[in-house]
């Protein structure tokens, strides 16, 4: 298992710049995605404050646990940009830049002085991204967001809803946010490609809403994918979970196909099932999930989970034993992928985080940088861009950078 960040490895990104002013989850994540693969991201923060996660979910030496994740293979500036010098000096920096990424509100850039018209002035060619929750127009577009009100309006809270009450649930996970960052890494990375074939740069904008949405539809709006009253037939979205209480512990089994209900009736020693007319296709199974599910999960509490996984995976039925957070750290098929990375952090000690997840045969992503310090970079990024040392003295003397 790799140790540290690795160093000077070139990813398929290498030789693309991207100045990036966004905060908090989806702007970030997306660009240290970018920046694994190999991009220069250089992350512009105001002085003193920096990222809003600097200080979220409880530090260690100063270091936020998420922020050191998603803004790490980057490069911090510390700038106020609500000084005239400091929107020059960004100017500067994405003029030499390939994209820019922002995730304020509606208006808030034009207003900073960072909209797409005023830095396509300064680099015609440039990619700009706009990341915000609902759009640039409509009655919510000017609302402010996190992840919570995503989750509430685009239909995943009901989806998560108690199958007893009806009561909706959110996900404890930040999901809209990350959704929207997977969603924004894709599309920037296609629109840089855009750019390499035609010459041209354009505006991507994506709102977190329609990549939630997007991303739940497949099965989440199965009911509502054919327009029609025909919407009884399908499963409803409260069905039973597929989590099996064992006499030790929970697992999780699944059985779509014929083969593979074949396979669980063996395992489970019910070869009556087979000819029970509620199962006998695909679709009677669908039908009758509920019933099936009960009449699996009263068999599955009757042996240890570890007996019930040997017999259903001998039968080639998909399946898992339910892991804790910190099982999942020495969980075999985790350590066989080198999942995670352990590194010794410079400041907050040995720390754990997951490796790029895609693998580059010829351009490997790689941990090149830990999380920046605020500002850490301020000084070596803006000589880059040709600010002499004496303007950096007087610039960081009056607060303009940091």
């Amino acid at each position: 298992m790799p140790k540290s960040p690795t160093g000077s490895l070139s990813g398929p990104l290498s030789g693309i710049r991207i100045v990036d002013v966004t905060q908090n989850l989806s702007g970030p994540m997306a660009t240290m995605i970018l920046g694994d693969q190999g991009a220069d991201v250089i992350k512009v923060e105001p002085p003193a404050i920096g990222d809003f996660t600097r200080a979220m979910g409880g530090t260690r030496r100063g270091v936020a646990p998420a922020f050191a994740v998603i803004n790490r293979n980057k490069r911090s500036v510390a700038l106020d940009l609500r000084d005239p010098r400091g929107l020059e000096l960004i100017k500067r920096l994405v003029a030499r830049a390939d994209l820019f990424v922002q995730n304020h509100r509606p208006g808030v850039a034009e207003r900073m002085g960072i909209g797409e018209a005023a830095l396509r002035a300064v680099k015609p060619d440039l990619v700009y991204v706009s990341i915000s929750g609902f759009g640039e127009s409509g009655p919510y577009a000017g609302q402010r967001v996190y992840d919570p009100v995503i989750q509430a309006l685009s239909g995943l809270a009901a989806i998560q809803a108690d199958v007893e009450t009806g009561r909706p649930h959110m996900i404890r996970l930040i999901i809209p946010d990350k959704v929207t960052a997977l969603t924004a890494a894709q599309a920037m990375t296609a629109a840089l490609f855009a750019r390499e074939r035609t010459g041209e740069g354009q505006h991507v904008r994506l709102a977190m809403l329609d990549a939630v949405i997007a991303f739940l539809w497949p099965e989440g709006m199965a009911a509502y994918t054919f327009a029609g009253p025909n919407r009884g037939s399908l499963r409803a979205t409260k069905a039973r979970e597929l989590i099996f209480e064992t006499t030790d512990g929970y697992i999780t089994a699944a059985a779509n196909t014929d083969s593979e209900w074949q396979g669980i009736c063996r395992a489970l020693e019910r070869p009556q099932w087979l000819h029970d007319e509620r199962f006998k296709t695909p679709v009677d199974r669908i039908r009758n999930a509920d019933v099936r599910l009960e009449m699996t999960a009263a068999v599955l509490q009757t042996r240890s989970s570890a007996e019930w996984l040997e017999r259903l995976r001998a039968n080639q039925v998909p399946c898992a034993p339910l892991l804790s957070r910190e099982e999942v750290l020495r969980n075999e098929q985790v350590v066989a992928n080198q999942i995670i990375v352990e590194s010794e952090h410079p400041q907050a000690g040995p720390m754990r985080q997951p490796r790029p997840a895609a693998r580059f045969e010829r351009t490997p992503a790689a941990l090149r940088r830990f999380a920046p310090l605020l500002g850490e970079h301020t000084d070596e990024v803006l000589t880059e861009a040709g600010v002499a040392p004496g303007e950096l003295a007087a610039l960081r003397a009056q607060g303009v950078i940091a």
